[in-house]
């Protein structure tokens, strides 16, 4: 589904990706794990069309995606949740999902699309009058997915979901994240908490210093020495 190939990106003068190089395939839950300032979140602005990078290819369903606007990304099927979520406060809880809906194909089902997300997120129906700013936490980066679900993506972009969250919250988080894939969902996953991304993840990728230096299956990757040792504490 998800292609990158040998691809660059600078922040001004400054190179934060070198060569980076990853697959995601269809209805997979790929995790990508790294020290803070290791690139991961410069990966998704590329993908998500908030960077154009001057070097290498990102094709989505044998498409290039490089150069696009973010709105033509995001009309591909490529929705994003940012790091801290990214509600808008002074709306509703209803009117953040209905800006998830904002292209035209979307709008045209979003009541359906809003039965759907109520379905994940009862909370965020019993809640949809009130202004987002007044949400807990959690409640917050559930309405921060929601919003991302109503433009009924192919490929979610989800930048540490957990950040910030009670345990509670984390486990009911990771949760619904599985529930994702199997309903169809594919997931590109930045997540700091890195034992429960590789309990959910069926491959990652793991970023040193903007490059992949490290690969496998999440569970094999479980017993990994150096991945115990560096993101593990153990």
């Amino acid at each position: 589904m998800l292609a990158v190939h040998d691809l660059d990106a600078f922040h001004g003068k400054v190179q934060a990706l070198w060569g980076v190089s990853l697959e995601v395939q269809e209805r997979e839950i790929v995790s990508l794990i790294g020290a803070n300032g290791a690139g991961k979140t410069t990966l998704l602005d590329v993908l998500s069309g908030n960077l154009h990078p001057p070097g290498g290819t990102a094709e989505f369903q044998g498409r290039s995606i490089v150069g696009l606007c973010p709105h033509a990304i995001a009309e591909l099927g490529i929705a994003q949740v940012p790091e801290g979520g990214g509600v808008l406060p002074d709306m509703s809880v209803r009117e953040n999902l209905e800006m998830g809906a904002y292209c035209p194909a979307n709008w045209a089902r979003r009541a359906q699309l809003l039965a759907q997300v109520h379905q994940l997120f009862p909370i965020l129906q019993e809640r949809e009058r009130q202004l987002a700013r007044c949400l807990s936490g959690g409640e917050k980066q559930m309405l921060a997915v929601g919003r991302c679900l109503m433009a009924d993506p192919k490929l979610c972009l989800l930048d540490e979901p957990s950040y910030g969250l009670a345990p509670i919250m984390v486990r009911e988080l990771f949760r619904i994240i599985s529930c994702l894939r199997d309903r169809g969902i594919t997931i590109l996953l930045i997540e700091q908490n890195v034992h429960q991304a590789l309990r959910i993840a069926d491959r990652t990728y793991v970023m040193e210093n903007g490059r992949i230096v490290g690969e496998g299956r999440s569970r094999q990757m479980l017993q990994d020495d150096h991945i115990k040792k560096a993101y593990l504490g153990l």
